[in-house]
């Protein structure tokens, strides 16, 4: 998975053809590394199809809130650059994140 950081952000993910996963998380959020080896699984699955990065909102916060990202866990994803859908906090479960990426398709 793609590490990405404010300076990153605009290159690998709004001026990006095609879908991208972005995962906010934080070193301080338990739920978001419990999270990150599923969403890395997930990775293998669409590897070709959907690009997928993380972002650690607590070190890019300005990023995370002009993106709307508003609590942790947040996955994202764009689609040529624009936020097409996203599942957050209790809703940010592998199943959910699946089902987002496969509609998406």
């Amino acid at each position: 998975m793609l590490a990405v950081d404010k300076k990153t952000f605009e290159p690998e993910v709004l001026e990006a053809s095609g879908l991208v996963l972005v995962d906010y998380w934080s070193e301080g959020c338990e739920p978001c590394k419990a999270l990150m080896p599923y969403v890395e699984e997930l990775e293998k699955e669409f590897e070709g199809k959907v690009k997928f990065c993380k972002l650690d909102a607590a070190k890019a916060r300005r990023l995370a809130i002009k993106q709307k990202v508003l609590g942790l866990p947040t996955i994202s994803l764009y689609k040529d650059g624009e936020k097409i859908e996203e599942v957050t906090k209790d809703d940010a479960t592998i199943e959910n994140i699946k089902a987002m990426i496969e509609k998406s398709l």
